[in-house]
């Protein structure tokens, strides 16, 4: 030895497993270890290399290269720890013989050895693999035929294991929106106990101090893993969605599942940067190119698209529930979950409004409830005065409380506008409406970002005119909205409405009459008198 202290160092599971069977005697040596390069840089220079439990308790000191085991202490913790015996201690134990138990890559071990002791009462756990080439001469060294056959107990099925579903993307893609609709889904039916782990709320939370230098943007995905990996290893489901751009640091997030027991599930939202520029409210890709934010994932740092994912999708011009649709198919081809799709399928299950002698209600929604979406719903009202067919309401994603038509719109009203007054954009609002028409495409954004469950009802004016016009003339209301909410078009921003606020007579005037051509398309499809 050189005297420069032994890094240490937390072996995997399955070299913790080697490790415990070497110094047991049940396997001759060296020692098998991938160390990283700091790490391993370090063992040269000392001649050695510690190594440890999660705990960090010492467990071996590995002579490097060489990989001469020399045992500290064993393991200390774990359930039915008390059942990993040596070869001696087996057979010291049990006289008259006992059972192996296989448990080297089982995903729930407890579970397996609770099962082995109900039925065979002499037991001995052994961390092999079953499939190991080297399991007849551990097997030998327990005692070869005097012990009785060793069984494998079968794990956990895919739909009962713990899972992490990990959506990787750039910024904007839509892997946020997919995973809080997943997560919608399970909490909805039930089966499984499920948790989010957004990338930005976990920066808030639990990576609160972390710079977005590329050291800290891993810190933050490997906490994720963590984690992850914990709530997998109890059998619950994990959601993530975090950028994630390098391919190491996502590798190491699998691995950390699979030590856990887990399964991983990895879905690349695969959305190209040019959408996802067009997408970006908060300007962040702006100010990535103007130097602004360095290391910007897509534009001034890498992302490297995963090779290994278990689903791709790509949700430019594609509505939640359809993108939403691989991701399940993908799930439930693999036996993790099978769930069902209300997204699409409550659409087509829901009794006709003239059945429920309900009016279809409809809620106009702009900026500030001052300008556009008022002018939409006292035109609406003017075209449509039957209240017993359709009913018009509008509020404002930062919508004054109380504030009266601007002024220049109210003069494109054919009619009185004394009496409106704006009010804010809330949940209770968004839920009792039927049908969610936004002048722009940024509106229907904020809406569906905190709310993407609602994705079969929000549209923009523009985005729900062109989408009626691609439809077959005649069809009855509930019909027509039941094949919109399945295949509606992208919501491009060239089919907004622009904001006129402060702009002018003359803007004013353009955006009331867009505004009027657009709903003279949509009120007459809407009307209930064509079913």
């Amino acid at each position: 030895m050189s005297g420069v202290p032994a890094p240490q160092f937390h072996p995997t599971q399955p070299e913790l497993d080697d490790l415990e069977l070497i110094a047991s005697g049940a396997l001759p040596g060296p020692l098998s270890l991938q160390l990283p390069a700091e790490v391993e840089a370090a063992a040269v220079d000392a001649g050695a290399v510690e190594l440890v439990d999660p705990e960090g308790l010492p467990l071996a000191s590995v002579a490097w290269p060489s990989g001469e085991v020399s045992a500290l202490a064993r393991p200390a913790y774990g359930p039915f720890r008390r059942l990993y015996l040596t070869p001696a201690e087996a057979r010291e134990q049990h006289p008259d013989g006992f059972t192996a138990v296989l448990v080297g890559g089982i995903a729930d071990r407890p579970s397996v050895l609770r099962a082995a002791l109900a039925e065979h009462g002499s037991v001995v756990a052994i961390p092999v693999e079953p499939n190991d080439p080297r399991l007849p001469q551990v097997l030998e060294a327990y005692g070869g035929p005097a012990i009785a056959p060793p069984v494998l107990l079968p794990g956990p099925k895919p739909a009962e294991q713990g899972l992490v579903v990990f959506f990787t993307g750039l910024s904007g893609s839509g892997k946020s929106t997919l995973a809080r609709a997943l997560v919608d889904l399970i909490l909805e039916q039930g089966a499984r106990s499920v948790t989010s782990l957004d990338g930005d709320v976990v920066r808030r939370n639990l990576s609160a101090g972390l710079t977005f230098s590329k050291e800290d943007r891993e810190t933050n995905i490997r906490r994720i893993g963590w984690v992850a990996a914990e709530i997998s290893r109890h059998g619950g489901v994990a959601i993530c969605s975090p950028i994630a751009p390098f391919d190491a640091t996502r590798q190491d997030v699998r691995s950390s599942v699979a030590d856990a027991g887990g399964a991983f599930f990895l879905v690349h939202v695969a959305t190209p940067l040019e959408e996802c520029e067009r997408r970006d409210r908060k300007g962040l890709y702006a100010k990535a190119r103007a130097g602004e934010i360095p290391e910007f994932t897509g534009i001034s740092s890498p992302y490297e698209a995963p090779a290994d994912a278990d689903v791709v999708v790509d949700t430019t011009g594609r509505s939640v529930e359809d993108a939403l649709g691989d991701v399940l198919a993908g799930l439930r081809s693999r036996g993790y979950l099978d769930l069902a799709n209300p997204l699409v399928e409550e659409v087509a299950q829901q009794p006709s409004r003239s059945q429920r002698s309900k009016p279809l209600e409809v809620l106009f929604v702009c900026t500030a409830n001052i300008c556009r979406s008022p002018f939409m719903e006292l035109t609406a009202q003017r075209l449509v005065p039957d209240e017993t067919d359709m009913v018009f309401s509008s509020a404002g994603t930062r919508g004054f409380d109380a504030a009266g038509m601007d002024p220049a719109m109210a003069a494109r009203v054919q009619g009185d506008t004394t009496a409106f007054r704006s009010r804010p954009l809330t949940r209770e609002l968004l839920d009792r409406a039927d049908l969610v028409l936004t002048a722009e495409a940024s509106h229907r954004t904020f809406i569906l970002d905190e709310q993407p469950g609602l994705f079969r009802k929000v549209f923009t004016l523009g985005q729900l005119a062109a989408a009626i016009q691609r439809q077959e003339t005649g069809l009855p209301r509930e019909e027509l909205l039941a094949r919109l909410a399945q295949s509606r078009g992208s919501a491009d921003p060239a089919l907004d409405v622009t904001d006129p606020y402060r702009r002018g007579p003359e803007a004013a005037a353009h955006a009331a009459a867009r505004i009027e051509r657009l709903l003279d398309v949509i009120l007459p499809a809407l009307a209930r008198q064509r079913e």
